[in-house]
């Protein structure tokens, strides 16, 4: 990032000139100091971006039995029998089917899912999605046409805390 200051109209921004009346190019002038003192505290300042996370796959022709853990994005396009705890979110799409324990931040089910999801940030059972087992979600979207056997919790932070937000109607 570079800061610097506009001068004046009408004064010169060169500097003084060298030794022996040669100027000094601008690429070789050092920079005005600007006060940082002096800017507005009421700036946001960006957080450092963080890597994106990657995506796994797990095709539609593949059928794996195993554990899934770590941080990233996993898709699953096949058949996986075993439990799921990633940072990232989890995507399970139309015709693919998992039999295990979910724990991921979001977890968006198409296909078949046979285990609960456990403190899961938002949950997204789409059209063609079945689930069967409990739900813990702080949100939860259900699309008409989907199936779900089990029991659901959705509306609390992860300590099972209930989400309030201080809302008035009426006349105060």
């Amino acid at each position: 990032m570079a800061l610097w200051k506009d001068s004046p109209a009408g004064t010169a921004s060169a500097s003084p000139p060298a030794p022996g009346g040669a100027s000094t190019p601008p690429h070789a002038r050092e920079p005005e100091k600007t006060n940082v003192a002096a800017l507005s505290p009421d700036v946001p300042r960006r957080p450092a971006p963080r890597p994106e996370m990657k995506e796994s796959i797990i095709s539609a022709d593949l059928t794996i039995e195993g554990k899934i853990a770590g941080s990233g994005h996993v898709r699953i396009a096949g058949r996986f029998k075993g439990d799921v705890q990633v940072d990232g979110n989890l995507s399970l799409d139309a015709g693919a089917r998992l039999e295990g324990h979910v724990k991921a931040s979001v977890v968006s089910v198409g296909g078949e899912l046979i285990g609960n999801i456990e403190n899961a940030r938002r949950v997204e059972l789409l059209e063609t999605g079945v689930i069967n087992g409990d739900v813990k979600a702080g949100q939860l979207t259900v699309a008409a046409g989907s199936r779900m056997r089990g029991q659901v919790e959705f509306g609390y932070d992860v300590e099972g805390r209930a989400k309030t937000e201080s809302k008035s109607f009426g006349n105060a």
